[in-house]
């Protein structure tokens, strides 16, 4: 695939003397700049890519879009963007020839429960016969495609990239997770999304952020920045949905357990076999029998249920979606263990999070069954969170195995210290290595306990000091379950 330049940047760069040079390929990486390659200095975290201008022009970049500042005479055109980020999104989107608006597009945001409703809202497309594609935390999920987990959404040329090849291949429906460090930086700015959906808010990437206003703004970008075609669902179930609402810029469809949403159960159980009831959205009744358990997937339902609706999916295909969407890999996943325990596998990292799936399984624990929470914290990442997530996991389980969970360039031992300030209790022990830990929580099981393994969910690594790892909560899971 071939674009000229001028072509790419004419909706970025004022200067109207920009030369037809053959563009072949978009990067932000210099190293991996081909002959006649566009290479987009972007500055980062912990490096610029201005810096690396000399290398990408060795390697054969055919131009260069940079900031502005002063790189000095280049022997390519250089475009200045006041947002190089901003730049890439827009080039990347141009030189795939804007894939998104040629299929439908749901975007999905929220600290929690992005993923399961992704996942919902895929079975449901599914079932109405749809070809759908699944992209977030899980990778990208889609019929004939390698399912390789990076970023909950990718870098914004990865992104069209792949949706480029998605649609070339005749998927229809896209579903995809959106973070809020992909709103924040424009991953998803040239996105032509037809459906958004809120999930909820709670304290994390903070360390990213700085505030909960500032993380709330980052999410509240998706909803006002959208065509005045495409339609918002907003769970109303968390204290940030309303301003959603009251912000965005299309039409809103709300969703509540209670009848105070467009979309809410009008009855509804919730116990260890599931979530069972009947949802009203307008003049039509979906019934629900799902497997999922927890109030919290529940909302994920609704959030569901509430955009297929406005999709206008047959109730027919709703239904069956939600019950064949028995399972989401890493989310509230059970396993019977040989001892006659249970252990489940969730991603679960904040502290809200923990609240939620801790409470579920503790109501559901047959006495005298005992609760085993194995757990530990990111490196580098918002420290804040860290004694929350302890004390929320001394409040609801009987004892604690604090283990590592991708400490990443930090110490461990400072990781453990934050960890272990949040314990009022002496009902913990701590492990240098996560397999060790869960091993002994497994081993120490009987008939009715149960594990709960949080953090990872089917991560098979541990991301130390820049390498990852080979590990597997499910692997050594496996070890110890029934065989029947």
């Amino acid at each position: 695939m071939n674009r000229t330049l001028d072509q790419l940047v004419k909706g970025i760069s004022p200067e109207n003397d920009v030369p037809a040079v053959l563009i072949h390929g978009i990067t932000t990486h210099s190293a991996q700049v081909n002959p006649g390659h566009l290479y987009i200095a972007i500055h980062g975290t912990n490096s610029d890519g201005h810096d690396f201008i000399p290398q990408a022009i060795a390697n054969g970049a055919a131009a260069v879009i940079t900031n502005g500042r002063d790189v000095g005479q280049l022997p390519v055109p250089q475009i200045k963007v006041a947002n190089p980020r901003r730049a890439a999104s827009l080039t990347a989107a141009e030189y795939y020839g804007h894939p998104s608006r040629d299929m439908t597009v749901i975007g999905i945001t929220g600290t929690n429960g992005k993923t399961t409703t992704a996942g919902l809202i895929v079975a449901m497309l599914n079932a109405a016969g749809s070809k759908t594609a699944q992209i977030g935390t899980l990778g990208t999920v889609a019929e004939g495609y390698l399912q390789e987990k990076t970023l909950t959404t990718p870098d914004p040329i990865a992104l069209h990239k792949v949706l480029f090849e998605l649609h070339q291949d005749g998927f229809t429906h896209i579903v995809m997770e959106a973070s809020s460090h992909a709103i924040d930086q424009s991953r998803v700015a040239d996105v032509d999304f037809n459906y958004t959906v809120f999930t909820n808010l709670t304290p994390e990437h903070l360390d990213y952020h700085g505030t909960m206003d500032d993380y709330f703004q980052a999410k509240l970008k998706l909803f006002t920045a959208l065509p005045p075609s495409a339609t918002a669902i907003v769970n109303m179930e968390t204290e940030y949905g309303q301003a959603v609402s009251d912000n965005c810029t299309v039409p809103v469809v709300t969703t509540a357990m209670a009848e105070t949403g467009d979309v809410f159960f009008k009855d509804y159980q919730i116990s260890l076999t599931g979530i069972h009831g009947i949802i009203q959205a307008g003049k039509i009744t979906y019934k629900v029998d799902s497997s999922l358990i927890g109030k919290f997937n529940a909302e994920n339902i609704l959030c569901a249920t509430a955009v297929s609706s406005a999709m206008g999916l047959t109730q027919e295909a709703i239904e069956n979606g939600l019950k064949q969407c028995s399972s989401i890999p890493g989310r509230m996943e059970s396993f019977a263990l040989r001892s006659g325990a249970t252990a489940f596998i969730d991603y679960a990292h904040t502290s809200d999070a923990y609240d939620k799936v801790l409470s579920t399984i503790k109501d559901i624990v047959v006495e005298p069954g005992r609760m085993y929470i194995v757990f530990g914290c990111g490196g580098d990442r918002d420290k804040t969170k860290r004694a929350q997530m302890a004390a929320s996991a001394e409040k609801f389980g009987d004892f604690c195995h604090v283990t590592p969970d991708n400490p990443r360039t930090e110490e461990l031992a400072a990781i453990t210290a934050d960890i272990l300030s949040g314990f009022r209790k002496q009902e913990y022990a701590v492990f240098d290595d996560r397999g060790t830990g869960l091993r002994k929580a497994l081993e120490g099981t009987a008939e009715n306990d149960v594990v709960i393994v949080l953090g990872k969910g089917r991560e098979d690594y541990q991301e130390i000091n820049g390498k990852q790892i080979p590990y597997s909560d499910l692997e050594i899971i496996n070890e110890f379950r029934d065989a029947h």
